[in-house]
């Protein structure tokens, strides 16, 4: 081996330590802590929702002008502009967005909610309604939480969103194997207004008008950032571990964001690969080096420059890495999974306006609802 060899792979070997040791800290400190970051207050703004859900009812309460309803219809869903955000997509409806913290409480997932909002999100639909917070406690039962978007759908006619980070991430996952009904035969629906079960393990689906069980419900787009399988481990939860790596078809497109040497996820080399089970689209990305499991939800910075906020909302996934902004003085940290979610968030929040929009002129021009 070289000098020049021996040198880089010292410098390797000393930056994989420094990193053990800082995980190391983050864990002692976070066991010691035992609580989670405070959150402010926030009224809830939503509708006020019935218990029960009229045929037809989601759809003809969508109020649109046409004109309206004609631009949103004519948006191509992979390529949103900040234009159509401003005058077009936030006129109209879109689906809850449903982001969920690791284990970890040192950095929650605030900061990236925080950025989804400044670029143009409606805040309502990434709070919760209960308590207003930004994000959902990565600990959640997944039964429930599986139960709570058959309620959003019911009741707002679009499927939330998942976002989640480690522990978070592994959530995300396990919702989806919850609708595939990899765990349970039956869901009951959950009001998260009431934070109480609702006697039922079915729907009205608001766009059919047909009922339908929680299981077999499909999320337009899910994604996992730095999840891993060690703390699944360190947690028990056994059930995930030959499930945490498989995505099954109750997710039309889902991503895993994956960093190589991540040691609290048990990535010690190549990062993390996930697998559809079927029909999902799944995509891999492996996050830069210099990003760390601890901090990549950071993200709110992105959104306050005029550098980085533009060349997100110009980012387009390719197979390549694309070429980062260059000046001196922006901060691009943690910038590849935050364009790329931001991409898809964009997506399928017009993909899902525009499904409303069918489906309501399809049951207003006098085709049966319920065929």
């Amino acid at each position: 081996m070289s000098m020049c060899s021996r040198g880089r792979a010292a410098d390797t070997m000393r930056s994989h330590m420094k990193r053990i040791r800082l995980y190391v800290h983050v864990i002692l400190v976070t066991a010691m802590a035992g609580g989670g970051c405070a959150r402010s207050e926030y009224s809830y703004r939503g509708a006020n929702y019935e218990t029960q859900i009229e045929k037809g009812a989601v759809l003809r309460s969508i109020s649109l002008d046409p004109a309206t309803e004609d631009e949103v219809l004519a948006l191509v869903p992979e390529r949103i502009s900040v234009r159509e955000i401003r005058d077009v997509l936030s006129r109209g409806p879109a689906p809850r967005i449903v982001i969920l913290d690791g284990s970890l409480p040192i950095v929650t997932m605030e900061s990236f909610s925080e950025f989804l909002i400044d670029m143009g999100y409606p805040e309502e639909k990434i709070r919760k309604p209960n308590g207003g917070g930004y994000s959902y406690n990565g600990f959640t039962d997944s039964k429930r939480l599986a139960g709570t978007l058959a309620w959003y759908y019911e009741k707002e006619g679009m499927m939330p969103i998942l976002i989640g980070h480690s522990q978070g991430g592994m959530l995300a996952i396990k919702v989806l194997h919850e609708l595939a009904g990899a765990f349970h035969d039956n869901i009951p629906v959950w009001n998260p207004l009431t934070n109480e079960a609702e006697e039922r393990g079915t729907i009205v689906d608001p766009i059919t008008g047909q009922k339908r069980a929680v299981i077999g419900l499909q999320v337009r787009y899910a994604a996992a950032i730095t999840t891993g399988k060690v703390m699944r481990i360190v947690l028990g939860q056994w059930d995930m571990l030959p499930r945490l790596r498989e995505i099954p078809d109750t997710v039309e497109e889902f991503t895993g964001f994956s960093l190589a040497w991540d040691l609290i996820a048990g990535n010690f080399g190549a990062a993390a690969r996930y697998r559809p089970l079927g029909s999902a689209r799944v995509r891999n990305v492996t996050l830069p080096g210099e990003y760390t499991h601890i901090t990549v939800p950071l993200t709110k910075h992105l959104a306050a420059n005029e550098v980085t906020r533009e060349w997100i909302s110009r980012y387009v996934p390719t197979s390549e890495m694309p070429e980062f902004p260059t000046n001196v003085d922006v901060d691009t940290r943690n910038i590849v999974h935050a364009a790329d979610i931001w991409y898809h968030v964009k997506k399928y929040w017009c993909v899902e306006a525009q499904r409303l929009i069918r489906a309501r002129r399809s049951m207003m021009g006098g085709r049966d609802f319920s065929s």
